[in-house]
């Protein structure tokens, strides 16, 4: 009798324990329901704007399943967290309004019972709110240059100006600050300095989630979507890459997803159409990136939705060692002549001079359905790249720029490192906005040059430094900088084999660029610059041809709190460089090597800034 009563009791407590271990626990506006070691219910219980979603950036990813009146409405997901919340994302709930709202999730992490389970730190941090703080608490983010409120950021794309407004879309992951759930975020700006976020503007469908594209304004209303009809073109990446349309008629603010999608399909891997209309044989033309095939697929069309493939162009050709994608094609004019040539931008990841992803680009001839590149003296096409620092790829330019502008912005980081930058509240910047040139060098090839759009300009402030001419020798002279700013000055190396350019701060932390007359190149050593040691391949030398008149140069160099962008004399090189110094850089010092060398119309600028 003993016995039973003792295998009773031990039944008993078993149940008790399951019990405990399925019910529901609520708080914060949510219940919680375990049903098993790897799936649990999150009911909406509380009326509110959002639905703060915990986040830990170590842990694997959740597959959330949002449903609306038992309606499955979309799939994320997101790194949940288990030990500790690093920070929250926002499920906006306005469109769910009046209806319940129930997230089914699926961790990927196996437990032994459900006990264990629950003992996530997520559960107990889902809260509904009517507000969502995005004031940043981040020492590394930008002063000037275009970030994401919060999240992940990659490739700009989409781009266009219209009605007094530049339009920036770009790859954003809504639920966490590394790659996941592309959709196109949104942002605005009257003069590509000060930018408006707006909702997401192209979400994930049923097709797959919306990877990087294009944007054009169709004035004749060829795509049957209305005369002036901002059109977009896009990749749904699900199983497989297709191409998908949307279009606005609000000026860009909202899209509609076309109901014929996909519009263009192929039976491998090509992804980030850049489409544009060709006045000269009066149709839309597409450059499509043939990624495996490192090659560019070029299409034309007369209404956005039925393309025909002209030709292809790139199979052996420049830079190999990555995967072709994001590419742009345009057509400028040679400094100082008539003479107009194409341009065919080629982002590759990786494969860049430095390592992991870079921009490289062809000069050549286009005739509507081919294009051709340029060779060099010994008959090759010649390998050339848009800028010269490990920083700066998925390079495209905005549609329908005025006055003729070829005004362009790329992705500021590497996809060796981007998603371990020491940043968590948002990741990545965009460069500063950049104005396309041609020019013809001493050795008989054109080269694009890069210089900052004219807007910058209305960023200087105050002149903090100024000096007509600094003498440059073994002992440095040095300068007080502020925090953020703008360098200008012209380099004379006179007898020097070189001379150096150092920013440094208080801790010994420093960033070193010489140029090197006997080469005529620019060297940025960013080894000593900071913060280094969350990716071996952060550390880095990168050197760029400077492109030099008699053997002088000049550069403009811009500081922002993480982050360093070079240009050459009349753009005729670019250098981007991320770096994350403990504390701002606060010095700029000058020495040279075998010889003297003179620095003159030095000028160092504070920046305007209301961010």
């Amino acid at each position: 009798m003993n016995r039973i009563s003792d295998i009773m009791k031990t039944l008993f407590a078993t149940a008790t324990v399951l019990a405990g271990a399925y019910s529901a626990t609520a708080g914060n506006g949510v219940e919680v329901e375990h049903l098993g070691t790897n799936n649990t219910l999150v009911r909406v219980t509380a009326d509110g704007k959002y639905l703060l979603l915990p986040v830990q950036e170590s842990n694997d990813e959740a597959t959330v399943n949002v449903i609306a009146d038992g309606n499955l409405d979309k799939t994320i997901n997101v790194r949940l967290a288990k030990t500790k919340v690093d920070y929250t994302v926002p499920l906006s709930l306005e469109k769910y309004k009046g209806k319940d709202v129930l997230l089914n999730v699926v961790t990927s992490q196996n437990r032994a019972t459900v006990r264990e389970a629950k003992e996530d730190a997520c559960w107990n941090n889902f809260s509904v709110t009517d507000t969502f703080d995005t004031t940043n608490r981040e020492k590394f983010r930008p002063a000037f240059h275009h970030t994401p409120l919060y999240g992940w950021m990659n490739d700009p794309n989409g781009m266009f100006y219209k009605d007094g407004v530049w339009h920036l879309y770009y790859q954003w992951n809504p639920y966490g600050s590394k790659w996941q759930n592309m959709t196109w975020g949104h942002s605005s700006s009257a003069d590509l300095i000060n930018w408006v976020h707006h909702p997401a503007a192209i979400e994930p469908n049923g097709l797959g989630t919306v990877f990087s594209g294009s944007s054009a304004i169709d004035r004749a209303g060829s795509a049957g979507f209305g005369n002036d009809a901002v059109v977009a073109m896009y990749t749904s990446a699900g199983v497989s890459q297709i191409q998908s349309l949307a279009w606005s008629n609000d000026g860009g603010q909202t899209f509609n997803i076309y109901s014929g999608n996909p519009v263009l399909t192929l039976e491998s891997e090509a992804r980030d159409p850049n489409m544009f209309w060709n006045p000269e044989t009066k149709e839309w033309t597409l450059v499509l990136a043939h990624a495996l095939e490192r090659e560019m697929l070029i299409f034309t069309s007369a209404d956005m939705k039925e393309w025909t493939l002209q030709s292809a162009f790139g199979k052996g050709l420049g830079a190999q060692g990555g995967v072709w994608e994001c590419p742009d094609m345009f057509e400028l004019t040679v400094e100082g002549t008539g003479e107009k040539k194409w341009v065919l931008l080629c982002n590759l990841n990786p494969g860049g001079p430095f390592g992991g992803s870079a921009t490289q680009y062809f000069v050549g001839d286009f005739d509507g359905k081919t294009f051709r590149a340029d060779t060099d003296a010994d008959g090759r096409v010649p390998t050339k790249w848009l800028d010269y620092g490990k920083d700066h790829y998925a390079t495209v330019s905005f549609s329908d720029a005025p006055a003729g502008r070829r005004t362009v912005i790329g992705w500021m980081s590497n996809w060796q490192y981007a998603p371990e930058v020491p940043t968590m509240q948002f990741r990545s910047a965009n460069t500063l906005p950049r104005e396309m040139g041609l020019f013809r060098d001493s050795d008989g090839q054109l080269y694009v040059s890069s210089t900052p759009s004219p807007e910058v300009d209305a960023i200087r402030g105050k002149i903090m430094k100024s000096a007509g001419t600094v003498n440059v020798g073994r002992r440095q002279k040095e300068y007080a900088i502020p925090e953020i700013c703008e360098i200008v000055m012209d380099i004379d190396p006179m007898k020097s084999d070189s001379i150096d350019i150092v920013l440094s701060n208080g801790l010994g932390e420093k960033v070193v660029m010489t140029y090197r007359s006997k080469t005529d190149e620019l060297v940025f050593d960013r080894r000593e610059s900071g913060i280094t040691d969350f990716s071996q391949d952060f550390p880095a030398v990168t050197v760029a041809p400077a492109h030099s008149a008699d053997g002088k140069t000049g550069l403009r160099i811009f500081i922002d709190r993480s982050s360093i962008e070079v240009f050459g004399k009349e753009g005729r090189f670019a250098m981007t460089n991320l770096v994350f110094p403990n504390e701002p850089y606060s010095r700029l010092s000058f020495e040279s090597h075998g010889g003297k060398a003179k620095v003159s119309n030095l000028k160092i600028y504070s920046i305007n800034t209301e961010k």
